[in-house]
């Protein structure tokens, strides 16, 4: 490694948008700008300070017309779009920005209405799936498959078959998730289930069914970063970027090398470790995109906290919940807390909040968090590992 952004970026303004869940006559546009005046305000910077602008293409809005409409001139833009992961991306490539010093002030901001359809359109109608320029539609979808339901599930009987998994073990996964939300008003489903709640609902694609499917809804959030050394001027308590990786593998599931494991989770977690310089017994809490309930089973194997087979033995005896030995998706994610389409900007607000210490149900003494987010159907992946510690 000949350069790494370890220490040298940090965040310090993040928020959702003020509504989540139905946000009735918001566009993504709209949303996007909601949550970036949201983040601006937690930080209280000039808005006209910021010369970094990053986020992906939702619903066809450009970053020309998102920057002018929220009145910012950017130094550096980049609407790097690979599905529901790209907002780690994007934080990624404004670290690099960052440090190289193209911009001095980077917002990484997101809008989606996925429940009302005001722009964006949420998974249940195909909104997180990445661009596939046909070749799905010409190779996957004669056989029966459609959205992401059918996509990304096709590799979970296989996992079972291979390595044992349950139904019971699957459906612990929203149960864990579930006791972390519960009662959290801005939640879409903010009460705890059983495993007898989660495989008696609804089936909507075997053996998924809709309490292992996430929500769908409404939502946004945004995220402000600068300089390490100036991360200290501004009133909330600075988290430092540590490590960050990327990666695709194909844009078509039925493509995977195995469908048992995503060769993206395994490249893009790697780099973030190696440049991150922190082992997996440093990390405090983990944040995985969880469209479906499967994810964070592969997620946790292929990111190297457990082996191969482990996770869904790990989760259902009760690891990952309150009191588990390793938190995971404390805010009850995409199966609980919302999923507009692209999840990937929910997954890091937890994170965030969680390092400064204002998450809804805080972990204690949680100095390093993790996150991995997927995009499309297991296509893309991006990693990020981040810290409230400051450097040394």
């Amino acid at each position: 490694m000949t350069d790494s952004v370890r220490y040298k970026v940090a965040i310090i303004g993040a928020s959702e948008t003020t509504g989540l869940g139905k946000v009735e006559n918001m566009s993504s546009t709209m949303l996007a700008a909601d949550a970036a005046m949201n983040a601006i305000k937690d930080c209280g910077i000039d808005k006209n300070k910021i010369d970094g602008l990053f986020s992906a293409s939702l619903g066809g809005m450009s970053m020309v017309a998102l920057a002018h409409y929220l009145g910012i001139t950017p130094k550096v833009i980049d609407g790097t779009s690979v599905g529901g992961t790209s907002f780690l991306l994007n934080v990624r490539h404004a670290a690099a920005a960052l440090a190289l010093g193209y911009c001095e002030y980077a917002l990484v901001t997101m809008g989606e209405s996925g429940s009302t359809g005001g722009v964006a359109r949420g998974p249940a109608r195909g909104g997180c799936q990445a661009p596939t320029h046909n070749v799905g539609a010409q190779s996957e979808s004669p056989y029966g498959t459609f959205g992401p339901t059918t996509q990304f599930g096709m590799g979970i009987l296989r996992y079972m078959k291979e390595f044992g998994l349950t139904h019971e073990q699957l459906a612990s996964v929203p149960v864990a998730q579930s006791k972390w939300v519960q009662g959290n008003p801005r939640a879409l489903r903010p009460n705890e289930v059983t495993v007898e709640d989660v495989m008696s609902s609804r089936m909507i694609c075997y053996p998924l069914t809709v309490l292992e499917c996430c929500v769908v809804t409404d939502g946004g959030g945004a995220i402000i970063m600068t300089h390490a050394d100036r991360a200290k001027d501004f009133p909330k308590k600075p988290v430092y970027i540590l490590g960050t990786g990327e990666s695709v593998e194909t844009p078509m599931v039925s493509q995977m090398e195995d469908f048992t494991s995503s060769k993206a989770f395994k490249v893009s977690s790697k780099k973030a470790f190696e440049e991150a310089e922190v082992k997996h017994s440093d990390v405090d809490h983990v944040m995985i995109y969880d469209a479906f309930a499967h994810i964070p089973i592969y997620a946790l194997e292929d990111a190297g906290f457990l082996g191969r087979g482990e996770a869904g033995a790990f989760i259902a005896e009760g690891n990952t919940q309150p009191g588990g030995k390793l938190p995971v998706n404390t805010n009850g994610g995409g199966l609980c807390y919302t999923h507009s389409g692209m999840y990937g900007m929910y997954l890091m607000q937890e994170s965030l909040r969680q390092l400064r210490g204002e998450a809804f149900r805080q972990v204690p003494n949680v100095k390093i968090s993790f996150c991995q987010g997927v995009g499309g159907m297991f296509a893309s992946a991006g990693s990020l590992i981040w810290t409230n510690e400051p450097p040394h």
